[in-house]
């Protein structure tokens, strides 16, 4: 061939068919042509939503664009007891809340109020505990010497008030013996006890009881209203408690102060009444004459008479 056809001649349009041999035409199968379907539908499912947040960061971003979405930050409430709370700040002239627009949606908000409002306050709770937390209640400071007194019945008011009954006999409240004898010759048989209050609205004054009962205290000792000072006994007479003189000698109706009235009467005596007044209002049994206007003076720092 000559060097000008050589020049001339154009290169066929088409390449030379590989031998398909070296290189054999592979179709894909079945499973992997499901497989390259899928990836691409996963891959424009994923695009979907991060164009979309791309779009609402972008647009919240823009100079002159729509205000900022409002924050919402976590915070700890000293009136909700320390629990977590949610709070949305909203700029100042923040327009509606339309979706899309870089604003949370109304939905969205209505959701986090729902979630503040309804979000457990226990300070509440702790006042409340702490309001009804019961608190010790004092033991009363006066109690009723008889009530342990098996067939406790009253009797007469007289320079005291009378009483028959078998069992224990209490100190109506604190004191210290001053007289503890079970052989008292001034009264019809029996015993003689004495004791000074120490605390109480009576503080001060001095207590008797006489007649049929049997100290189980000394001289000296200190007593409560839990203190058993005697045991009364059925022995004819009875028992008789009242107030005292200041130095334990008789009964406090036989001063002078008190109107000088002793064994004799004329009775009820108002220093009588006085104690039946204390011990009917620890729950004892009234006496009789208990209603009755009473003889003789209540010298100053005694009990009133009720009724």
């Amino acid at each position: 061939m000559s060097r000008a056809l050589a020049r001339h001649r154009k290169p066929t349009p088409f390449p030379a068919p590989r031998s398909s041999t070296a290189h054999p035409h592979r179709k894909p199968s079945l499973i992997a042509r499901g497989l390259q379907g899928r990836r691409a539908w996963a891959a424009a499912a994923l695009a979907v939503p991060v164009l979309a947040v791309s779009g609402w960061v972008t647009a919240s971003h823009w100079p002159g664009g729509p205000a900022r979405p409002a924050s919402v930050q976590v915070f700890r409430s000293a009136q909700a007891g320390g629990q977590q709370a949610t709070r949305v700040n909203e700029p100042a002239g923040a327009g509606p809340r339309v979706a899309g627009t870089g604003v949370l949606p109304a939905s969205t908000r209505e959701s986090l109020t729902r979630l503040h409002s309804s979000a457990p306050r226990y300070a509440p709770a702790v006042r409340q505990r702490q309001a009804t937390r019961v608190q010790p209640v004092a033991a009363p400071l006066y109690q009723n010497p008889f009530r342990s007194v098996s067939g406790l019945l009253a009797e007469r008011v007289d320079m005291g008030a009378d009483f028959a009954g078998t069992g224990p006999v209490y100190a109506i409240g604190g004191g210290v013996i001053t007289s503890a004898t079970a052989s008292n010759g001034g009264w019809p048989g029996g015993g003689w006890i004495t004791y000074r209050l120490t605390d109480g609205p009576d503080a001060g004054l001095m207590v008797y009881v006489a007649e049929d009962v049997t100290p189980t205290v000394q001289v000296g000792q200190q007593v409560s209203a839990s203190t058993v000072i005697a045991n009364m006994y059925n022995g004819g007479d009875g028992i008789e408690t009242g107030w005292a003189m200041p130095d334990g000698a008789s009964a406090e109706s036989e001063m002078a102060a008190a109107g000088g009235i002793s064994g004799g009467g004329p009775f009820p005596t108002m220093i009588g009444l006085s104690f039946d007044s204390l011990l009917t209002s620890l729950g004892a049994p009234a006496g009789s004459g208990s209603g009755q206007s009473g003889n003789g003076l209540l010298p100053a720092g005694y009990p009133a008479v009720s009724g």
